[in-house]
């Protein structure tokens, strides 16, 4: 081959690989955008759910059915910034992130954006007031990591009507954005719904042992699943669906089969969170369990009572809901005699498969993805 002949083929050969490199790149770019936007529209996402916050904040503040004073309307003010949105705001961000996946990778639009972030603080607002008025009814001390409102110097019982007013703005909310809507009413109904089921849920707990009246033969799993059904699946995992699904036009009556799955992933979140007060690190937890302490109708418990011999039994009795910390490690030396966290992995192995199937099953590809996203996050969790 000639001296050019060679050069030729050389400027070939380097142009080609100079392509393949720009392609390389171009692709590496683009895979690196991909990431950077997915994790910039997480930070975008909760800073749009945060300024919905101050929007509808400031709507209720001045609402015009009530004749605020300067003094009622920063008490409001210091109550709702208190109570509302100081926790992980996962239930409300899942109604933004569901409508999404609804929608099947259309962009959704500025009034769409704001319906489903309103949406969701209506269940932050729900959940502040079953938690205000929840911790006076346990006489909880602390709270996300600061005193409960009642404990706050001055509040003390008036936490009871901060409560009340907490629950009134859910439905002014959903009146002043919703009103117009062809699923308005299905919206209150199923706010009023829920929030029933939940209130229930609570008075099961609450009656299940009266203060002095210990009884370990109260508890069974039956108990446990229908407190934990009504006390948290409900309003934690089915009411983010179930607005997704009205804002979609959806009727929910076609969709028992999306809540019955919900309810059961709720269940299984909350034998997690039983085994996880007990078993994980508190660290990584990030509190100190007392499940056994306060006498809790624990999945692990109730697991533990149908495992015991008779004399594991009396152990159990003699020891479960004293706080001292040698009853404490009694009961906790006596869930590993009884390998309850091998019972957990397999009950939680055997959870996981059959919800899969389940979702998987679905005709919607769409209601599919909603599912798996709660499932995956959840799964195998460790606080």
């Amino acid at each position: 081959m000639s001296l050019s002949g060679c050069c030729r083929n050389l400027r070939i050969t380097i142009k080609a690989l100079l392509h393949l490199h720009l392609r390389r790149s171009s692709l590496y770019h683009r895979t690196q955008s991909r990431h950077l936007s997915s994790s910039s529209s997480m930070a975008d996402l909760k800073s749009t759910f945060l300024n919905v916050y101050s929007t509808l904040k400031s709507d209720l503040l001045h609402d015009p059915s009530f004749e605020f004073t300067d003094e009622s309307r920063l008490w409001v003010e210091k109550m709702l910034d208190y109570n509302v949105p100081g926790g992980k705001l996962n239930r409300g961000l899942s109604v933004v992130d569901s409508f999404k996946l609804l929608k099947e990778g259309e962009d959704l639009t500025e009034e769409e954006v704001f319906l489903s972030c309103a949406l969701g603080w209506c269940i932050e607002w729900l959940q502040a007031y079953f938690l205000v008025l929840d911790d006076i009814m346990d006489n909880s001390v602390t709270r996300r990591g600061q005193p409960c409102w009642f404990r706050v110097p001055q509040v003390g019982m008036v936490a009871i009507n901060d409560g009340i007013l907490l629950r009134n703005h859910i439905h002014r909310i959903l009146k002043k954005h919703f009103r117009g809507k062809p699923y308005y009413v299905d919206l209150v109904d199923l706010f009023n719904e829920v929030e029933m089921q939940t209130a229930c849920g609570q008075m099961i707990d609450l009656i299940t042992t009266f203060e002095g009246e210990k009884d370990l033969a109260k508890y069974s799993l039956p108990i446990h699943r229908r407190i934990v059904q009504y006390k948290t699946a409900y309003y934690s995992f089915y009411l983010p669906v179930a607005c997704a699904l009205l804002m979609a036009g959806e009727n929910l009556e076609n969709h028992i089969d999306v809540k019955n799955v919900l309810v059961d992933m709720g269940i299984y979140f909350q034998v997690q969170d039983d085994y996880l007060d007990c078993f994980a690190d508190p660290e990584t937890l990030g509190k100190i369990g007392t499940d056994i302490e306060d006498f809790k109708c624990s999945w692990l418990v109730v697991k533990a009572l149908e495992r015991c011999s008779k004399e594991q039994t009396e152990i159990l009795y003699e020891n479960y809901g004293k706080p001292d910390p040698s009853n404490v490690a009694k009961v906790k030396e006596l869930y590993k005699e009884l390998d309850l966290e091998g019972v957990f992995k397999e009950y939680e192995s055997k959870s996981y498969e059959k919800l899969t199937g389940v979702i998987e099953a679905h005709k919607s590809k769409a209601i599919q993805a909603v599912l798996k996203s709660f499932l995956a996050k959840i799964y195998k969790r460790q606080k």
